[in-house]
């Protein structure tokens, strides 16, 4: 029994569900991310490697071999970089997004933290025994002047 309530009050943790919030719009933004590489930027990459593209870029190891009878067929082994530097390029998008990301929200923390706290109003007993204080104070100043 306990081991289930704790485990209940770590997964209703505020760090847990932002995580896991977190987690579900990085997917999202990840889908983003790989549309404009490979919809927007790699088309325009893809004039300058002369029509070809990044995708299509591979280094071939083994040539593929149709079947020929009682010989069977041989698949292309290659090595395709051209996948690999799209991924890279996938990547250093996301990673440049959540570093500006951060750095607006930090910048918005510390402008919060800046902000200088207003004192707490005072309660009614802090007020009464201000009143009293300065009372005994006036009688202190009056006996004295006399």
């Amino acid at each position: 029994m306990s081991f289930l309530k704790d485990f209940k009050e770590f997964a209703m943790k505020g760090n847990i569900i932002d995580m896991a919030v977190g987690v579900i719009i990085g997917g999202a933004f990840g889908a983003i991310v790989s549309s404009l590489v490979n919809d927007i930027i790699m088309p325009v990459v893809s004039i300058a490697t002369g029509g070809e593209g990044l995708k299509n870029l591979k280094y071939v190891i083994v040539h593929a071999k149709d079947a020929a009878p009682g010989v069977a067929a041989v698949q292309e082994v290659a090595i395709n970089y051209g996948n690999f530097i799209m991924n890279v390029v996938d990547f250093l998008i996301i990673a440049f997004s959540i570093f500006v990301a951060l750095r607006i929200i930090l910048k918005f923390k510390k402008k919060e933290e800046e902000k200088p706290a207003t004192a707490p109003e005072p309660t009614k007993e802090e007020i009464l025994l201000t009143e009293i204080r300065d009372l005994l104070r006036q009688q202190a100043d009056n006996g004295k002047n006399r």
